[in-house]
């Protein structure tokens, strides 16, 4: 081990390890519990909380256990604004290709929000703001998010959110639901046929090992959004969500490929 790693690139790529295991866990944990999960002794994981504490990115409770602190917000707002912009040489590609509206879309909170957008150049053309928020039933990118969600936490959002009715084509039964979730993870895409807006057809799938939960989407007018061009356009989606994946990873250029 050269003395860079042992000194402190290895005390950061540890302190990093540990606000994921705390992320993973829900938020909160004990010193125990991550010296378990991580396999690092107790008076190193100790070390590296005090100093995580001291800058405000982890907090104590009352109960002595830790918790994800505040100044890691605005970290990750900042970090979202930016996946947009990363995102948006890739929706071009995806405009290029089907010649739809192409969307980026991220699950926070019992909501998804819309972080990046590039238009179609056809005269009808759909239009989401950028910032915007929708509750996931009733959207593409919504199913896709939430068909990698456990069945019992999808009730739980539904539950807190409701399914409110946007149009008659709109799914608002749970169990209608979990099962168009099940049908959406043995087809690998999802499919927002006339149930956010009438006259609008979305297909969606998620951006594999992404730092957090995002889809794209392509969405347009049902009259060009066929299930004959639904053919063509799931195996472009999934191409352009594996390439933001990778340029995410950093294991390819930030653009995509000519």
């Amino acid at each position: 081990m050269s003395a860079d790693r042992a000194g402190g690139v290895q005390s950061l790529e540890r302190a990093f390890d540990l606000l994921e295991r705390m992320a993973d866990a829900g938020g909160e944990v004990g010193l125990s519990e991550l010296s378990t999960s991580s396999g690092l002794p107790l008076p190193t994981i100790h070390r590296l909380m005090r100093t995580l504490v001291s800058c405000g990115y982890v907090r104590q409770q009352a109960n002595r256990r830790y918790a994800l602190g505040p100044r890691l917000i605005r970290l990750g707002e900042t970090a979202s604004r930016l996946l947009g912009t990363w995102a948006r040489p890739f929706l071009a590609e995806l405009v290029e290709a089907t010649g739809e509206t192409a969307n980026m879309a991220l699950l926070d909170g019992d909501e998804v929000v819309y972080v990046a957008q590039v238009p179609s150049r056809h005269s009808m053309r759909m239009f989401t703001e950028v910032g915007r928020r929708v509750l996931p039933h009733s959207t593409g990118v919504g199913k896709a998010l939430l068909a990698d969600v456990p069945p019992q936490d999808v009730r739980a959002l539904l539950a807190r959110t409701g399914m409110p009715a946007l149009t008659e084509r709109t799914i608002t039964e749970p169990d209608a639901f979990l099962a168009e979730l099940e049908r959406i993870r043995a087809l690998g895409y999802a499919v927002d046929d006339n149930e956010q807006e009438v006259g609008v057809r979305c297909l969606a799938v998620t951006v594999p090992d992404s730092p957090t939960m995002a889809a794209i989407s392509i969405s347009g007018p049902a009259g060009r959004v066929t299930e004959a061009a639904t053919d063509k356009i799931i195996p472009v989606l999934h191409q352009v969500a594996r390439e933001l994946s990778a340029a995410l990873a950093n294991t390819t250029p930030a653009v995509p490929a000519p």
